[in-house]
């Protein structure tokens, strides 16, 4: 990490400056020019920058630049920041919203697809614009808060549906509004009987660290229970800033979950891995997603196969303790997140179960005679909870509420269909 007075660009700052949210903010390098005073580019660098800002626009804070090693193109900080020219590669697979969240979205700016909660994007803003980015279509379009109107819209939906108890706030970057709106939206989530968890989505302890201030924190502590989940990809991410930004909101009782992205050249290693989830949770930090690389248009150069995600779950599995390795999810295009494990199930009987270890040793558990598990006759929980009686998926036929799950647009269920029809009409 150098330090920012090395720097002729910034040698005249002011600390108190530099560590001012908002002056790092209006500081942001987002043009070739300035770049290239702080950084030796690379000619597919210099011409990326060029080519692919009509795809994302490009913003580097001054901080994050102080992390960037300016003469190694490999460096894993430096990639996740600078466009190269590999982002106009537009894939057959690749897909303009690959996580079909404008499909199912109600209101602008709101997600709603699982059943109990929603994905409120309030800002498109984000203190660094990352070159994996999934959200790529809308990131960074106006750079600026949502209006209050949409932000309203999106409060009435959430407060119409009573069956919606967890909102996530994110964006662009959730901390990226100001403090009066952050709290002006969480306030009036509160008003609301039937929401209990309000998460932040934001990567500003591992691109903005400045962002994570006293008032912040004293703002969010009168709303709990509020949980916090950022995006720390590399261990050379976790600095003195960074880990000061995570412990005053650990601190006031904030609980903070990591979602790495799984990234070619960057942390795709079992060894970066391991040293990641070590130095997060010496900060309280529980690694709590690796997510596979999306299919967002433009980021193909940074997708692994998931054999090496299955690859790194495995190298953690054993040599860590448990609550250290992530789930590794793959986010399906409108099916929500699906973890991905090594197999430990080898094969099972009426009464054995055959496991693997992380070290290939093989092992039997003993299943019970009776495996009847009975439902407590004093317990109201179901007349509370309906939606898990929902008739979809496997739990709806594991809790005999359906015989069978068929694949609606197959070709047999639309001649079944039509067969009915021709049938009826007789």
């Amino acid at each position: 990490m150098r330090d920012y007075r090395e720097i002729e660009l910034w040698k005249d700052v002011e600390e108190d400056e530099w560590n001012d949210w908002k002056w790092q903010l209006r500081n942001r390098i987002m043009d070739l020019d300035t770049l290239k005073k702080v950084i030796n580019l690379t000619p597919i660098e210099d011409e990326g920058v060029k080519s692919s800002l009509g795809k994302l626009r490009m913003a580097i804070t001054p901080y994050w630049i102080t992390l960037i090693d300016k003469d190694d193109p490999d460096d894993p900080i430096r990639r996740q920041a600078i466009p190269t020219i590999k982002e106009l590669e537009i894939k057959e697979e690749d897909i303009f919203d690959p996580l079909f969240e404008e499909v199912d979205s109600p209101v602008k700016g709101l997600t709603h697809r699982y059943p109990d909660r929603v994905l409120f994007l309030i800002t498109d803003q984000c203190g660094m614009y990352c070159r994996h980015c999934t959200r790529r279509r809308l990131a960074g379009e106006r750079d600026k808060t949502r209006t209050k109107e949409e932000l309203m819209a999106g409060i009435d939906y959430i407060r119409e549906h009573t069956e919606i108890n967890d909102v996530l706030l994110s964006g662009g970057d959730a901390l990226l509004v100001s403090d009066n709106i952050l709290e002006l939206i969480i306030k009036e989530l509160r008003k609301i009987p039937h929401i209990d968890v309000i998460r932040i989505g934001t990567r500003a302890p591992s691109t903005l660290p400045m962002r994570i201030t006293d008032n912040l924190v004293e703002m969010l502590k009168k709303y709990h229970p509020i949980w916090l989940n950022t995006q720390f990809n590399h261990y050379k991410e976790i600095t003195d800033e960074s880990k000061k930004a995570i412990l005053k909101l650990v601190d006031a009782g904030i609980p903070v979950g990591n979602q790495s992205v799984l990234l070619k050249g960057i942390n795709d290693c079992p060894i970066i891995q391991k040293k990641l989830v070590n130095e997060l949770v010496k900060i309280r930090v529980r690694p709590y997603y690796l997510y596979q690389c999306d299919l967002s248009q433009g980021i193909s150069h940074f997708r692994t196969s998931v054999g090496k995600g299955i690859e790194i779950i495995e190298n953690l599995r054993g040599h860590i303790s448990g609550f250290k390795i992530p789930t590794y999810i793959i986010d399906t295009l409108g099916g929500g997140k699906i973890p991905v494990f090594p197999d430990y199930l080898i094969s099972m009987s009426d009464r054995k179960v055959i496991l693997r270890n992380y070290e290939g040793g093989i092992f039997s558990y003993t299943e019970p005679i009776d495996k009847i598990s009975y439902c407590p006759k004093n317990c109201d929980l179901c007349d509370k909870e309906p939606y898990l009686e929902s008739k979809d998926g496997p739990a709806s036929m594991l809790s005999g509420k359906r015989l069978l799950i068929e694949p609606t647009e197959s070709q047999r269920i639309k001649r079944r269909n039509g067969n009915n029809t021709k049938h009826h009409k007789q």
